[in-house]
């Protein structure tokens, strides 16, 4: 049995190493002296391995504790490392290319079942009449009860042509909905837009994925065509933006700014963490893409007077770009502080279709501020409808995770700029948020880019009407 024991820590021991190959230590150990093996620590790990496998109830796989393990490692760092089995990596994958094989439904959790929050414009679900509200009871013949969301979402999705019945209980209906949709490639849309009215342009980043710059800037093209006369303001709309590849934040960033305009810069411990990103082709353009898609907007989209809507959903490369047009003066932003994700996460492929997201580096704004744990405070504040509620706020900002990595520029819960700005600054007082808003007006209808009663949007176009978007003492 002691032999057998040994020879098991002999195998998790060349099996830990090996993965510290895959993941490339011995490059870093090139750059920067690692020290000794801690063998004391790799003993123990050894040991709780072999009575694991000895001792534990039910037999357990090596490749389950391994991977156990490296999750481990990775989720013990900070809330944005992990480890991507293939299942996490190919989602990944789907995020940034913005598009799979599904139905085109935006779904959460309520009460056990799928709700629809969102069905996507021309996509199976939208044809089919599917509605926001609708519960989904049963996929197929499997009822969803107890599934976690991402089953569902598994179940969901598949390879356009093939089918799938939804059961659907929906308000007002007595009897539940049954429909089958073939699943068809769904394009994720991360760029909206639509002109409000002459000489008002309205843009809305939800993600930033690989092609969003090129997006943007084609919606750009179409509304200042569609527009007669001056552009007399632009609204960028950033908020419940989660974020995304880091060159779509430059892309979009460059699309405002002058070019060679510095965007952001990063450090961290390796070289290759340590950038300075422009506003030049060479930073935004991924890839096979030759063409450089901002080269022929239209003049005035680097200096019509411009509003950036932000939140506490507006996090990581919409921090990015809100702190780029922030420092250059570029853009008044305007709403509530933001998430405060001011780290960059390198995607590490290993073998087998997997890969490790691990922290490589924080990132700064142009006047060397760091949003990590801080978030950027807006120029002008608006009302989040919060005020004067005894609840405490369940809103999460990356200060309130555990682990969070500290600000290595001052503490983590204080103001991002050295004096927090006020409307005042502006001249501008904001109108109070209206009360009593029906819910349903809060969301745009389908097919519609903006919804009917939005005030932060309202806010922003009444401050651009009032008085432009030019500081007074920039004047």
């Amino acid at each position: 049995m002691r032999n057998k024991l040994q020879q098991l820590v002999l195998i998790a021991l060349g099996v830990f190493l090996g993965v510290t190959i895959s993941l490339n230590f011995s490059a870093v150990a090139q750059r920067e002296a690692l020290g000794p093996l801690p063998v004391e620590e790799l003993r123990a790990f050894t040991e709780v391995f072999g009575r694991i496998k000895s001792d534990y109830v039910e037999p357990v796989e090596d490749k389950k504790l391994i991977t156990e393990a490296i999750t481990g490692m990775l989720s013990g760092l900070d809330p944005h490392s992990s480890y991507l089995d293939s299942d996490a990596y190919r989602e990944l994958r789907v995020g940034t290319q913005g598009q799979f094989g599904g139905l085109g439904i935006e779904v959460g959790m309520e009460d056990g079942f799928v709700k629809v929050i969102s069905p996507i414009d021309d996509s199976p679900a939208f044809r089919a009449g599917i509605k926001a509200g609708d519960l989904i009871v049963k996929l197929d013949e499997t009822s969803v009860k107890g599934m976690t969301l991402n089953d569902a979402v598994k179940r969901m999705r598949g390879k356009p042509n093939t089918q799938i019945t939804l059961t659907l209980v929906r308000k007002g209906e007595l009897k539940p909905i049954v429909v089958t949709l073939t699943r068809a490639v769904i394009k994720i849309q991360s760029v909206k837009s639509k002109l409000l009215e002459p000489g008002y342009a309205y843009f809305r980043v939800t993600q930033f994925q690989e092609h969003t710059g090129e997006t943007l800037a084609t919606a750009v093209r179409t509304l200042f065509k569609q527009n007669q006369g001056p552009m007399k303001g632009i609204v960028l709309d950033l908020r419940n933006d989660p974020g995304g590849l880091l060159n779509g934040a430059v892309a979009v960033s460059a699309a405002f700014l002058p070019q060679n305009a510095l965007v952001v810069y990063t450090e961290g411990r390796t070289e290759d963490a340590k950038m300075r990103l422009t506003a030049s082709p060479e930073n935004y353009l991924r890839g096979r893409v030759k063409n450089d898609y901002l080269a022929k907007l239209p003049p005035e989209i680097k200096n019509a007077p411009m509003v950036v809507l932000v939140n506490n959903g507006s996090a990581s490369a919409s921090e990015i770009v809100a702190g780029a047009l922030q420092d250059h003066k570029r853009a008044v932003i305007m709403g509530t502080k933001t998430f405060g994700k001011g780290s960059v996460q390198t995607i590490l492929p290993l073998g087998n279709s997997t890969a490790i997201k691990l922290t490589t580096a924080r990132y700064y704004t142009p006047n060397g501020r760091s949003i990590q744990a801080k978030g950027i405070v807006p120029d002008i504040t608006l009302d989040d409808g919060t005020a004067g509620r005894t609840e405490p706020s369940l809103r999460v900002r990356e200060a309130d995770l555990t682990k969070h990595l500290a600000n290595d520029r001052g503490d983590d819960k204080g103001a991002d700029r050295v004096t927090a700005p006020t409307a005042n600054e502006f001249n501008f007082t904001p109108a109070p948020r209206p009360k009593d808003v029906d819910e349903k007006d809060l969301k745009p209808e389908p097919g519609e880019v903006v919804a009917k009663s939005d005030y932060e949007l309202s806010q922003a176009i009444s401050f651009l009407k009032s008085r432009g978007a030019t500081r007074t003492s920039a004047n």
